[in-house]
């Protein structure tokens, strides 16, 4: 069933129920226990990422190897035929024939939308623009889940560039198939756009915009931190006036509910101090670098086993 609703791909959190949610997650959770695997032996994934990447291109690449697939792709628009004026449309309708899914990452918000349209096979968004990162967002939610061993109920703090930043679109839209109380913590040169606000309002989800993270850390369960994303400013000076806004250190912590985990997509920059690395019991980012390996097993073995 989850193969047949996500059949061409996934591009959006908005795709996502509750009952999508838990299925996915209780399958990330099963793949915790399988190493290797040869359920997508014969398949090719093809990873088009037109954007620099670490963890989602080698975390895609990884699990189709450990479950016994081959991957085939590039790492920059410079690379491919994008570069000589070949239009997205038909770099995807050339690279499925090669491929049984693409996984693509590009600078414009609605390229993986666009892609799906031309594809026959599936579009994963790797992230589109400053738009969204749904495979991000699943494996923060899998993150949390396994880490605070639930979701409803929580206090869950957003804090950085919440107008640029495609994680916390997608992983505030997936939150709300939860019982949550959101914080959103920016600038206010940074708050979250009106549209995702809306559409969070018109799903009657709670949520608070403030400044000062400082005066709710002591009730919040999860901190979600972001950097400011230096690639959408058009402005360089804005973007100097705000990368050092935020940064979380040991006296923060201390702050901290003895059960409070942080977690941050990464690359972190300067809004997390390198000190915080050593307190594994609350520092979880790269906890979700290994939990988001067993996100995308799942998700490929959900969309590509026969």
């Amino acid at each position: 069933m989850f193969k047949e609703k996500f059949r061409k791909g996934i591009i959006s959190a908005k795709q996502f129920n509750r009952e999508d949610l838990e299925y996915i997650l209780k399958k990330a959770k099963e793949m915790m226990s399988i190493q290797n695997s040869n359920i997508l032996q014969g398949k090719i994934l093809a990873t088009l990422f037109f954007e620099p990447s670490t963890r989602t291109r080698l975390s895609f690449e990884s699990a189709m190897y450990r479950l016994g697939g081959k991957v085939i792709g590039f790492q920059s628009r410079e690379v491919s035929s994008i570069k000589k004026g070949e239009s997205l449309a038909d770099t995807i309708r050339t690279v499925q024939n090669y491929c049984d899914c693409i996984v693509i990452r590009h600078s414009l918000e609605g390229a993986a939308k666009l892609a799906s349209r031309f594809a026959k096979v599936p579009i994963i968004n790797a992230g589109s623009g400053s738009g969204e990162h749904p495979t991000q967002a699943l494996l923060d939610l899998f993150t949390i889940k396994e880490e605070c061993g639930t979701i409803d109920g929580l206090n869950i703090g957003i804090m950085g560039d919440l107008k640029y930043g495609r994680t916390v679109h997608s992983l505030s839209v997936l939150l709300i198939n939860f019982d949550v109380n959101i914080y959103f913590i920016s600038p206010k040169e940074l708050v979250m756009r009106d549209s995702d606000k809306d559409f969070l309002l018109s799903r009657q989800v709670k949520v608070k915009e403030i400044f000062d993270y400082r005066k709710v850390l002591d009730i919040l369960d999860v901190l979600y931190m972001t950097r400011i994303q230096k690639e959408r400013f058009i402005d360089p000076e804005e973007y100097e006036k705000m990368k050092n806004i935020y940064k979380f250190t040991e006296k923060d912590l201390e702050l901290t509910k003895d059960n409070f985990i942080l977690l941050h997509p990464l690359p972190r920059v300067t809004e997390i101090s390198y000190n915080i690395d050593k307190y594994e019991n609350k520092a979880k980012y790269f906890k979700q670098v290994y939990y988001g390996l067993q996100l995308r097993k799942a998700l490929l073995a959900e969309l590509l086993a026969d």
